[in-house]
């Protein structure tokens, strides 16, 4: 009866990891998620909450047994910092990777890593120390984040400004309401090089366009209504998720 537990509980973990591969195999455009802490649970979640496909990578084994225990989320159990795990993750096809190791040297590492092997790679690192940003923006990372001053600034300012910092927590945390990002360049052919008046994003959806960048990369709050919707733009729409579908399916 031992004998046949162990050998069928392997059997299931070797097809369940075959079916994994196969998948990850089968992915592009995803994002890759390499650790599995607080960071990492939280950008999950978020991509989870915006159908964004992605895949994880860790090495610990509380947080592996929590992912194969709890969560349908495809990972690959290994250490993000070696080539072979970051290939067979995908990352040649991936749009971006969020690194959020504890180590700062390893998430240099990652980067270093990934920049090499996917160029055209979107990568967001996590740092502990201000001495790191540099470094990780020198390796290849195009957003370095730093949990812990983000959160003191948060909790300043939530003596300073309370109401302000809870309505924009109600933005981001509500499932319902989304602040979208759409690339000018994706538009229908009628749409392109039109003016956000001509669009009339808030009479066709129920949606405001609260921001602009432009082709430079300059963001512009609240741009005139005669701005141009040139090739290399974006703009930011704020609106329910029924809103922003509605919109989407009418210019792009």
């Amino acid at each position: 009866t031992l004998t046949t537990y162990v050998l069928e509980g392997e059997l299931q973990k070797f097809y369940k990891n075959k079916r994994a591969s196969k998948m990850i195999d089968k992915m592009s455009n995803h994002v890759i998620v390499c650790g599995y802490g607080r960071n990492g649970k939280q950008a999950c979640d978020q991509l989870t909450s915006h159908g964004q496909s992605f895949v994880v990578i860790e090495n610990g084994q509380s947080a592996l047994d929590e992912l194969k225990e709890q969560r349908e989320f495809l990972f690959i159990e290994g250490d993000a910092t070696r080539d072979e795990i970051l290939i067979e993750s995908g990352i040649t096809k991936a749009q971006a990777i969020i690194t959020t190791l504890p180590n700062d040297a390893a998430n240099v590492f990652v980067v270093l890593t990934a920049r090499e092997l996917n160029p055209n790679l979107k990568i967001i690192s996590r740092a502990s120390e201000d001495t790191s940003e540099g470094k990780l923006r020198r390796a290849g990372a195009d957003n370095v984040i730093m949990p812990d001053k983000i959160g003191g600034t948060h909790m300043a300012t939530l003596v300073t400004r309370p109401d302000v910092l809870e309505f924009m927590d109600y933005i981001t945390g509500t499932i319902n309401i989304r602040l979208e990002e759409i690339h000018c360049s994706k538009l229908k052919e009628q749409y392109k090089n039109k003016s956000i008046r001509e669009l009339e994003v808030r009479n066709k959806s129920g949606a405001n366009i609260i921001g602009f960048k432009n082709k430079d990369g300059i963001y512009n709050i609240n741009p005139d209504p005669d701005t141009i919707m040139e090739h290399d733009s974006k703009v930011f729409v704020l609106g329910t998720q029924e809103q922003i579908y509605n919109l989407l399916s009418i210019l792009i």
